[in-house]
């Protein structure tokens, strides 16, 4: 938003990647600290304007507009999270180039603010990157899955990795570790899923007849005596797809404490691994300005990678038995 004047009102002009946005979300994205309920009031009372008119919120902005505001009042920031306290998501970039930023999501962190939490991966990074003209998520991960997630910073990058995902064209696979010996070295799963709300208010999906069509291809990568390490490449991309599937198939995730074997997770938990193995291992795209196959990677975490470790010191222990 390029500032024109200022008087007591100031005066902005729409830049080109925003056309097309709601004038109420062209707002809220770039009026930072500003209340909502504040836009939304200016917005009713006729304070702000377009191009000299009043205007609706869902009037969508074009490039050149010039925008009317009046004095605005701004809230307190949001406090960080104590998990994001000292450090930087700037440190966990893996990709970027001028349309385009990737980073490594650690586990525990939300992709955005919301359900109780006050600050999530968007948030931050902006706070981060206080002059990006735009930012916005491509995608999300659940907030205890890690790995490779995707941020558009222009609005034409956005709409055309939103068309990929649509059609299919992102290809993206996950390393997890599950309960039980997997005996297949490749299963595509097809089992839908419905989603519902518990009366606490919380979501969860389970595979139901009348659910959204879902699909998994399993690999099976390593086998213990007791756990296997699986790749999962969605080909679609349902809530907690993976998730659901395994769990229904009987070979929940290990440390999923929505769908797992919650016993397990507590013994895991004794073993060193305190949160949920999954992890966004690599995402397939076509360049959304170039053209060419990018394929982003993100290796997996420490603590999921010396877990792993101890398996394998277990096997090995287990063996000198006999």
């Amino acid at each position: 938003m390029k500032e024109l004047s200022k008087d007591s009102a100031t005066w902005h002009e729409v830049e080109a990647e925003a056309a097309g946005q709601r004038l109420d979300n062209y707002l809220t994205k770039r009026l930072k600290g500003v209340p909502k309920s504040h836009i939304y009031r200016i917005l009713r009372s006729g304070e702000v304007r377009v191009n000299s008119r009043r205007i609706k919120p869902e009037y969508r902005v074009q490039a050149g507009d010039r925008l009317r505001l009046p004095p605005l009042r701004t809230a307190k920031p949001a406090p960080v999270p104590r998990h994001l306290q000292g450090t930087r998501l700037e440190a966990a970039v893996i990709y970027e180039d001028e349309v385009l930023l990737v980073i490594d999501k650690p586990a525990g962190t939300a992709v955005h603010g919301g359900s109780g939490v006050s600050r999530g991966v968007i948030e931050q990074l902006r706070a981060e990157r206080p002059d990006a003209r735009y930012l916005e998520l491509v995608h999300r991960l659940d907030r205890d899955t890690s790995g490779v997630l995707m941020l558009a910073k222009r609005r034409s990058a956005l709409t055309e990795l939103h068309r990929q995902l649509r059609e299919g064209q992102v290809r993206k696979y996950y390393a997890t570790l599950v309960k039980g010996k997997w005996r297949d070295d490749k299963r595509s799963v097809k089992l839908p899923l419905n989603k519902y709300v518990l009366a606490s208010g919380e979501r969860r999906v389970s595979v139901g007849p009348d659910g959204m069509t879902a699909h998994t291809v399993f690999r099976l990568l390593r086998n213990w005596r007791s756990f296997s390490l699986l790749e999962a490449e969605l080909k679609t991309g349902r809530t907690h797809q993976i998730r659901v599937h395994l769990a229904h198939l009987e070979h929940p995730v290990a440390g999923d404490d929505k769908y797992g074997d919650f016993a397990l997770n507590k013994q895991l938990a004794r073993q060193g691994l305190k949160r949920m193995f999954l992890h966004a291992l690599k995402a397939v795209i076509v360049h959304p300005a170039t053209g060419t196959v990018l394929e982003l990677e993100a290796p997996l975490p420490p603590e999921l990678a010396a877990f792993l470790a101890s398996l394998d010191t277990g096997e090995a222990s287990r063996a000198q038995e006999f």
